[in-house]
């Protein structure tokens, strides 16, 4: 039996009690499937990559359609799953606190709210603009039952403001205004990142690791960290191996790219196992069996 939205947020907050773990960010349903099978604990959605699988530049999903995505994921794994909820999806502290009662409705374990505009003549909202929304945030999940994980994020870093102390002095008001984890994207320093942990110490800090390291998981929880996500890394791989194919084959006429290819048969296997016994049964095109793939051997 799967566990109910109620038993995967219980685990999603027992997980930020102690020690460290990942919290890989899948882009769509067969992603997160995969990480599911992979042994990991919990997933977190990442904006950049889902809208990449739209055809859209990060920052431009609609949240009707972001909605549906966090419904869609939290349906396909039993993992307790942590949205990527951008600023909010609007402009006022009382808009943000509609956003994430929709938010909350979906079934995810915890959800994030950043500071950002995405104004590049603005890119950081005020500190007490942020605050607000943030304590809106903080209001929605407590008249819903308090049971979802509120994560503040400053954008500082990632928006081309590597200031380390107004990083620092967001993340505490954030803390103050009720966020149970904090996270501050772009860290890269160990300094900087124990500087963090200490600061808003003894909530959780999330450390995004989106590019090769020099860090390993046993490094960054010596560090204090409690948990680490990959943002859109990972969706990143996925479009670097397809573009090397792809190109192959338009530049250069070759199909070398294929080379390292994951099987049909590996994919087909594992999703089959992978398939909640509800599933209706694929439609099989005439002569072709539930065991026997209409179109042989192809997938490979």
């Amino acid at each position: 039996m799967s566990p109910t939205v109620r038993a995967k947020r219980a685990t999603f907050k027992a997980l930020h009690l102690e020690g460290c773990f990942f919290l890989p960010n899948p882009w769509d349903v067969g992603s997160a499937v995969m990480l599911q099978g992979l042994g990991f604990k919990a997933l977190a959605t990442t904006s950049s990559g889902h809208a990449w699988s739209l055809g859209r530049p990060d920052g431009t999903t609609p949240r009707a359609i972001l909605l549906e995505h966090l419904r869609a994921v939290v349906a396909a794994t039993d993992l307790p799953v942590n949205a990527d909820f951008e600023s909010g999806f609007a402009d006022s502290p009382a808009g943000v606190a509609e956003s994430v009662r929709m938010a909350i409705d979906t079934g995810v374990a915890g959800l994030s709210i950043e500071d950002s505009t995405g104004m590049p003549e603005q890119p950081i909202r005020s500190l007490d603009d942020a605050v607000a929304r943030l304590r809106a945030a903080r209001a929605a999940i407590d008249d819903a039952g308090a049971d979802t994980l509120l994560v503040g994020r400053a954008e500082n870093f990632f928006a081309d403001r590597p200031d380390l102390d107004d990083t620092i002095a967001r993340l505490e008001a954030y803390s103050d205004a009720g966020a149970d984890c904090l996270y501050a994207p772009g860290l890269k320093k160990r300094d900087h990142i124990e500087a963090v942990v200490r600061a808003v110490a003894p909530k959780p800090v999330n450390l995004l690791v989106g590019s090769a390291s020099e860090f390993t998981l046993a490094d960054i929880a010596a560090m204090g960290v409690r948990r680490v996500s990959v943002g859109g890394a990972l969706a990143r791989a996925a479009w670097g191996a397809f573009l090397r194919a792809a190109r192959g084959l338009a530049q250069d006429g070759r199909f070398d790219g294929f080379r390292g290819a994951a099987s049909g048969d590996e994919l087909n296997a594992f999703f089959a196992d992978a398939a909640a016994p509800s599933d209706p049964p694929t439609t099989s095109t005439p002569g072709a069996t539930a065991s026997s793939p209409a179109r042989g051997n192809t997938a490979q």
